[in-house]
């Protein structure tokens, strides 16, 4: 007798289209960065685009600025996994909501902010950890661990939280420097069109 599996159907259809942000859980970090991202303010980002009109169509500078957060944030460094990721992995594509950036897009758009970029990142992590995302363990910052207390009764002292806010922005600015070298790193490896490539063989 033949084995009863569940129903496999890898060419079925959907009558109705999903939203794309059930693809992921209910508190998935993907969905706090996007949340966070929708709140700060972000006209520095676009300033930049202001005057070049119309017709000149940049991505959405708050969908660049959530993907390389999510990325950064998951330790993915380098333009060209990003863009490789924003095709390949459910919370990358879930931000980047149908935009596919090339990688010389996300680089030059990093390279253009990165002041912006470090300082929105700061307020990121301290909100994630004002409302307690950090407690059930570590935040990963550019490889290094913070323990994570989210306990209400041990406050800071204020010459302790400056303290702890100066070694945050010296670790997103370490952070926002490995993303740069990745992406010297990878700057002479040649385009390839995989599919394309997989066709000629």
């Amino acid at each position: 007798m033949a084995a009863n599996y569940l129903p496999y159907e890898p060419q079925q259809m959907l009558l109705l289209p999903e939203a794309i942000q059930d693809w992921l859980p209910e508190g998935h970090l993907a969905h706090f960065i996007s949340d966070t991202v929708d709140t700060l303010d972000l006209s520095a980002f676009h300033a930049r685009y202001d005057k070049d009109g119309p017709r000149n169509q940049p991505f959405h500078a708050a969908m660049m600025v959530k993907v390389l957060v999510y990325g950064y944030a998951t330790g993915v460094f380098s333009s060209r996994k990003i863009a490789k990721k924003l095709h390949e992995d459910v919370a990358f594509r879930v931000l980047g909501a149908g935009n596919f950036p090339a990688h010389r897009t996300i680089r030059d758009f990093r390279a253009f902010h990165l002041k912006e970029l470090s300082e929105l990142f700061v307020q990121v992590v301290r909100l994630a950890r004002e409302i307690g995302l950090v407690k059930l363990g570590t935040i990963a910052v550019d490889g290094t661990k913070i323990k994570a207390n989210a306990s209400r009764h041990k406050a800071m002292s204020y010459g302790h939280m400056l303290k702890a806010e100066a070694e945050l922005k010296a670790q997103i600015e370490a952070l926002l420097k490995r993303a740069q070298q990745a992406d010297e790193a990878e700057k002479s490896e040649p385009e390839l069109d995989i599919p394309a490539e997989i066709g000629r063989r």
